[in-house]
């Protein structure tokens, strides 16, 4: 199976650069998409339900900002978008989980710490999140989980990761989660 996850920064600029026709060609059987930047109503029908995939949308509230979106082949047994009115997870449409029956897939937008505030937020997403992973883990399910996390885990995920130790997506908090997670069991694929 194959799984392609992909910050698309905006699906309709990414459309005018040829995304339907490059994922036609790569043809994979999950594509994940963070950053959509749209709502489902925004878009053609070609790109809002491209040929051969069921899409399953989950836009922000604000129009042109985050958003998540899965394009499958298969059809999963099951998708939820929302985690509680009061959970940060279901804010800003940055979560979408998805139950393939052997697996279940959660593609996630992770929030940027670099506005004002938002560092705060970011590091309680990244609680909230794993939290609820690991409730999912309890259940003996199989995670898979991709996504934009924004921040880089070791040095050499940066060019200049000197120049960047005072800077969101390098601190050592947000660095110190990613460790966490894999303390948790999980596998980071880049790395493997």
């Amino acid at each position: 199976m194959k799984i392609i996850s992909w910050n698309i920064n905006g699906i309709r600029a990414a459309e005018k650069k040829g995304f339907l026709t490059w994922l036609a060609k790569v043809s994979p059987d999950i594509m994940c998409l963070q950053e959509i930047k749209a709502m489902p109503d925004q878009l053609e029908l070609k790109l809002r339900e491209p040929n051969g995939y069921h899409t399953y949308w989950n836009p922000a509230e604000r129009k042109g900002y985050s958003g998540t979106a899965i394009l499958s082949k298969k059809k999963p047994k099951s998708i939820k978008t929302n985690f509680g009115s009061r959970s940060i997870l279901s804010k800003e449409g940055r979560l979408i989980e998805a139950d393939f029956g052997d697996f279940i897939l959660l593609n996630i937008y992770f929030p940027n710490g670099k506005m004002d505030g938002r560092l705060e937020y970011k590091m309680k997403f990244y609680d909230a999140f794993l939290k609820y992973a690991n409730k999912l883990k309890q259940k003996r399910k199989k995670i898979i989980f991709c996504g934009d996390i924004n921040t880089a885990h070791k040095e050499i995920d940066l060019f200049h990761p000197k120049t960047n130790q005072k800077t969101s997506g390098f601190l050592p908090q947000e660095r110190a989660w990613l460790d966490k997670v894999v303390k948790h069991g999980y596998l980071d694929t880049l790395r493997e």
